[in-house]
């Protein structure tokens, strides 16, 4: 018995280091998590051409993807009712009046939509702006072949047709307009 408080006093020290640790490693964590918006993520698709996915602008026309090659390509995937998505959206208009002013050179915008109707969707953009084009993923097809389980998730398809970021977190449009910037000209 007399071994007991000897036991705790040595293993007192390797607790206090082992939380010292964890709480030093949640604190680098929220150091360096900063800017959310340009917050990438992995995936296979990275550095590979684009999945083949099809979809329907709002106005009923069909949408292929593969035809946007030759353009910088944003999809931003989105819901009516998701909060992030709520507070992203002014951004995302100013995203795409910034890459509107740059012609021709500028990237294209998308909005994916899944899980939401052509009328919830055309309320939204009444009420909060933003004209870019909207296409709904009927067939889950950009859902699945991007892997996207939630939303907001963006990603960026340069001119190839080669997936070259995905993003998995709130856009700000700053940022956005950099991280194009710096992949059009081979920084990144």
């Amino acid at each position: 018995m007399a071994d007991a408080p000897v036991a705790r006093r040595r293993v007192a020290p390797y607790a206090v280091a082992a939380v010292a640790i964890v709480i030093a490693g949640l604190v680098w964590v929220l150091v360096t998590a900063g800017d959310t918006s340009t917050t990438s993520a992995g995936s296979p698709l990275l550095g590979r051409p684009a999945p083949a996915a099809t979809g329907v602008h709002d106005d009923g026309r069909p949408f292929d993807l593969s035809r946007r090659k030759g353009s910088w390509v944003v999809l931003n995937f989105f819901t009516h009712d998701c909060v992030p998505c709520i507070r992203e959206h002014p951004e995302l208009i100013e995203f795409a009046d910034q890459q509107r002013s740059l012609g021709a050179a500028g990237a294209e915008l998308y909005t994916i939509v899944q899980n939401s109707s052509r009328d919830e969707v055309a309320e939204f953009f009444a009420e909060r702006g933003g004209d870019w084009p909207i296409v709904f993923d009927e067939r889950s097809e950009f859902q699945n072949g991007f892997g996207v389980a939630l939303v907001p998730e963006t990603w960026i398809v340069d001119p190839n047709g080669v997936v070259r970021r995905r993003i998995i977190a709130e856009v700000e449009a700053e940022p956005l307009s950099t991280l194009i910037q710096d992949l059009r000209e081979g920084a990144l």
